[in-house]
């Protein structure tokens, strides 16, 4: 039987089409991580394209790359290039003396958790579980400033001063309604996400034109 969330997903999907996923190799999506933050997904995914271009998309490519073309795919991202170049390093160096990574991501949540912290950011409720659902194939589901927002205002989890509270409110709320599939849980994300940045944003959501009005207690309160 279709839940509430089900069906609020399908409006979702109707509106936007199909969302493009994350990487599911375990390195590139933690690339894609590192170009995500502080960026644009089109700006993202020019330095991604870049890198892919350049065959460096693998530590031990990457750990032998010219730094020029890791620079100048990199600053395709946007600021904060030393940052991000610095992150890439880290995680490099991570992959690199762990060859098991991949397959530790695959295990067990919490050994994989615990191999993440190798990371940089792949720590609390958003890039570590995205590492998990998208990489490491476990039905869970991410909860980041964008799902949050999006879920308590249509009646999923509560929104507290601490935001891990809320991500396991939500989280905990979701997984209720949700098949134990993996694709729901991705769906899930996929959309929850999208529809954080591109119509229920922080200020100024556009609930008039939301396909989730008649669902949602915060535009019906508004």
């Amino acid at each position: 039987m279709s839940s509430r969330l089900d069906g609020l997903i399908r409006k979702l999907r109707k509106r936007y089409g199909e969302v493009p996923s994350p990487p599911s190799d375990a390195f590139v999506l933690f690339v894609w991580e590192i170009l995500s933050n502080h960026s644009t997904p089109k700006k993202r995914d020019a330095a991604l394209e870049a890198l892919k271009r350049h065959r460096v998309l693998t530590p031990d490519a990457m750990w032998h790359a010219s730094a020029a073309k890791l620079e100048a795919s990199v600053e395709l991202a946007g600021p904060y290039r030393e940052q991000r170049l610095l992150a890439l390093r880290k995680g490099v160096d991570a992959f690199r003396g762990n060859p098991a990574l991949p397959s530790i991501v695959k295990g067990p949540v919490p050994a994989a958790v615990k191999a993440l912290t190798q990371l940089p950011k792949m720590t609390g409720d958003s890039g570590a579980y995205r590492m998990l659902l998208f990489a490491g194939d476990h039905a869970l589901l991410p909860v980041d400033a964008k799902v949050a927002r999006v879920a308590t205002r249509i009646g999923y989890g509560e929104k507290v001063a601490d935001f891990s509270k809320t991500a396991r409110s939500v989280r905990q709320a979701a997984s209720v309604e949700l098949s134990e599939s993996l694709d729901a849980y991705r769906t899930a994300y996929l959309y929850l996400e999208h529809h954080g940045g591109a119509m229920c944003t922080e200020t100024n959501p556009q609930c008039d034109d939301c396909p989730l009005f008649a669902d949602c207690r915060y535009a019906k309160n508004r």
